[in-house]
């Protein structure tokens, strides 16, 4: 493998189809300010680099990316891009991974508006992203321990697993599709409406209106903190540990919890028939 080290370049598709080389310590930027410096790149490791510069890798192959920093400037940073590394990296800039496909994301800092979307089998693990909407239309993710912060997240997504990870979102899981999340904890609004093959197990969810017009909705072992109007028009079989602030019109299914401060059956658009109950105390 060859080795690009300790130089500068900001031209236009400076290092455009590098195949078998690792470039470290080097930095993308300057008064050029060219864009896609390493387009269309094979097998290349990039190590300790800086980046300020417009879309630096697109249509990489075997790539990794790792101890580097991608600035506010350095938008749409890795698009369709496949097989490649991402490992204690900052990256700033918008749109940083679209269509995308086998990308591990570990030990990251990540803060990008419309991250990850149409992206296929992503894992994303010991990282912080905040993200206006992150994994928009992605299939086949994983991620363990993501502390993540945004508000419309994994809207349309299919096949995603989640655990050990802190969701502080808003409309999460909207539309999505075969989705695991456990030991979690998920903090939003109208989490998961129109949600299908959706499971939390042993989850802690907080916040109004939860859970509407699912389809095969399960909760197991969770607690439901500050959720008021939960369950309209769902089909659901929920386990709830403590108290729900107030339960509404569920489609069909069974919810067991301890409480329920108020079950209302009022003006339904379609038969709900649902079976709600307060478990026995000992």
């Amino acid at each position: 493998m060859n080795t690009i080290e300790h130089q500068t370049f900001d031209s236009e598709r400076v290092l455009y189809h590098l195949c078998h080389t690792r470039v470290k310590d080097c930095t993308f930027a300057g008064p050029a300010d060219g864009e896609s410096v390493l387009k269309e790149t094979r097998a290349i490791e990039v190590d300790g680099c800086s980046f300020s510069l417009r879309y630096p890798l697109w249509h990489a192959k075997q790539y990794s990316l790792r101890d580097s920093q991608l600035d506010e400037k350095t938008r749409a940073a890795l698009w369709y891009s496949d097989d490649g590394i991402i490992e204690q990296t900052g990256i700033s800039g918008v749109k940083a991974l679209r269509e995308c496909s086998n990308t591990v994301i570990r030990n990251c800092r990540i803060c990008s508006p419309e991250f990850g979307w149409k992206t296929d089998h992503t894992t994303v693990l010991d990282s912080r992203i905040e993200s206006e909407y992150i994994f928009l239309d992605a299939k086949h993710i994983t991620a363990e321990r993501l502390d993540f912060k945004g508000k419309y997240s994994f809207q349309y997504v299919e096949d995603l697993e989640i655990r050990n990870s802190q969701l502080d979102t808003k409309d999460a899981f909207w539309h999505a599709k075969h989705v695991t999340v456990t030991d979690s904890m998920i903090k939003g609004e109208y989490l998961a409406w129109f949600s299908e093959g959706l499971t939390l197990i042993r989850c802690k969810i907080i916040g109004t209106q939860p859970f509407c017009y699912c389809k095969d909705l399960r909760l197991i072992d969770c607690e439901m903190l500050d959720c008021d109007l939960s369950f309209e028009y769902s089909d659901v079989q929920a386990d709830i540990i403590g108290h729900i602030d107030s339960v509404k019109n569920p489609r069909s299914g069974r919810i067991t919890a301890d409480s329920i401060g108020a079950v209302i059956r009022e003006d339904p658009v379609m038969e709900c028939s649902a079976e709600i109950c307060l478990r026995a105390l000992p």
